[in-house]
C-alpha cells in the first residue's frame, strides 16, 4: 500500500500496490502493521456497506464523539463517489478545513479518516457502493453531524444533490 499524506494531519489517501500477472492482480487493502507504522489506528470492529441508487445522492457529514470516536477506512467498490472529510479537532492547525477525494471502483483508492473528522460523500454515478471499515461500534447517542452546505465550511460538491436524508438536511449549522 502507498500512504499519501494530505493537508489534514493524520488523514491519508491509500493507493494499492498491485501485483499483476496474466490472471489479473492481487493487492493488500489493509494491514494492521503498515497502519501502525504510519501511526494510524489499525483497529476494525465493524464493517459497513452503503449502496446508492442515484447519481448525486449525498450522505453526511457524520462523526461520533467521545467515548465512541471512530476512525474510518472508506473505499468505493462500485461506481464513483466524491468523499469529503472535515477536521473537527479544535487544537488542530487545520481545524474546520476540508479535503475532497474521488474514490472509484476503477481507481481503487481508499481514504483513511482520523478520529474527530466528519465524513460524507456524494455519488458520481448511479448504483454506487461504498464500504467502511470502522474502529468503533456505531453508538447512536454519540453520533453527530454537520450540514453538508454549511457556509462556514464552504464545501464545493461536484453536482446538484439528487437525494439526501431528512436527518442529513437537519444537522445544525456551525
Amino acid at each position: 500500500m502507498e500512504f499519501i499524506v494530505t493537508k489534514l494531519k493524520g488523514a491519508y489517501i491509500i493507493d494499492l500496490e498491485l501485483k499483476q500477472d496474466h490472471r489479473g492482480f492481487f493487492a493488500r487493502t489493509f494491514c494492521a502493521q503498515e497502519f501502525a507504522i504510519h501511526n494510524l489506528k489499525p483497529a476494525v470492529v465493524q464493517c459497513n456497506l452503503a449502496f446508492n441508487y442515484s447519481k448525486g445522492t449525498l450522505r453526511g457529514m457524520h462523526y461520533q464523539v467521545s467515548p465512541a470516536t471512530e476512525t474510518k477506512l472508506i473505499r468505493c467498490t462500485q461506481g464513483a463517489s466524491y468523499n469529503v472529510i472535515i477536521d473537527l479537532r479544535p487544537e488542530s492547525k487545520t481545524y474546520l478545513q476540508y479535503i475532497g477525494v474521488e474514490l472509484t471502483a476503477k481507481n481503487r483508492r481508499a481514504l483513511y479518516v482520523p478520529e474527530m473528522f466528519a465524513h460524507g460523500y456524494q455519488t458520481l454515478t448511479d448504483d454506487t457502493e461504498v464500504t467502511y471499515q470502522v474502529s468503533e461500534y456505531y453508538t447512536p447517542n454519540r453520533e453527530r453531524g454537520l450540514r453538508y452546505d454549511d457556509p462556514l465550511i464552504g464545501i464545493e460538491w461536484p453536482m446538484p444533490i439528487s437525494e439526501i436524508s431528512e436527518k442529513d438536511t437537519n444537522w445544525s449549522l456551525l
